[in-house]
């Protein structure tokens, strides 16, 4: 990354601590380096929120939007929902930091609504009969996000470690397959790995390993995947 990069990545660097103290202690504020996607991070606020800290990697989302560039026809993403490592549900919103059209860094604040939405059923157990109060939680157990363009059955997840992102792509892409790593074909996991090629995870240095490692099969193996997804791809 040049100097000049550089300094502008640093100037958010203090408005990430302004950030998080304006908005308090229910807004997480980070701030990503794309440069380095395995240690992105270089500066978080009220870090609470998602568990992270300076030098975790990027999420599953941002290495989507590298991946299809999606950046190049918008500079933010509102309204999104994201899911901390210990499986709060947060709010998030992005804006991407540019210089000379190309993506240098993102800015992005996640809102944990847990307390309010406490609060909210305390004065409402005051009020209402317990009856009521079992239908409203039924219908709204599974919230809906804000922007349908940004929604999905996999949402951001904000992992502490680049294994972490590597791990839960896996996951995700076994679930929606219902298959499970013992009982996997030759197909499959090339499937699996063209998806995961897909959503930019193997952007992350080292994760070829753990990709492996989660599907029961040799780095060699991996490696002879990726080179037919590509082929594939150039046809």
């Amino acid at each position: 990354m040049g100097d000049d990069a550089r300094q502008i990545l640093q100037q958010y660097v203090v408005l990430t601590e302004f950030l998080g103290k304006a908005l308090g202690p229910s807004y997480e504020v980070v701030l990503h380096d794309l440069t380095d996607k395995n240690r992105s991070v270089i500066a978080v606020a009220n870090a609470h929120i998602s568990g992270r800290s300076v030098g975790a990697p990027l999420t599953n989302m941002a290495l989507s939007i590298l991946r299809d560039k999606s950046y190049e026809n918008s500079d933010y993403r509102l309204n999104y929902f994201g899911l901390s490592a210990n499986g709060k549900v947060l709010r998030s919103n992005t804006m991407f930091i540019k210089h000379e059209g190309e993506p240098i860094g993102m800015l992005c604040i996640n809102y944990d609504g847990s307390r309010v939405e406490s609060i909210a059923k305390e004065l409402l157990s005051l009020v209402h009969p317990d009856s009521f109060l079992e239908e409203l939680h039924a219908k709204d157990s599974a919230p809906a996000p804000v922007d349908s363009d940004l929604s999905s059955e996999n949402p951001e997840k904000f992992c502490r470690s680049s294994k972490e992102v590597a791990v839960d792509a896996v996951h995700h892409e076994l679930a929606i397959r219902g298959l499970s790593t013992g009982r996997l074909s030759t197909e499959d996991k090339l499937e699996i790995v063209a998806a995961l090629d897909a959503d930019g995870i193997f952007l992350l240095k080292g994760v070829v390993h753990e990709v492996a490692e989660a599907l029961s099969c040799s780095d060699a193996s991996m490696y002879r995947y990726l080179a037919q997804v590509k082929k594939k791809d150039d046809n």
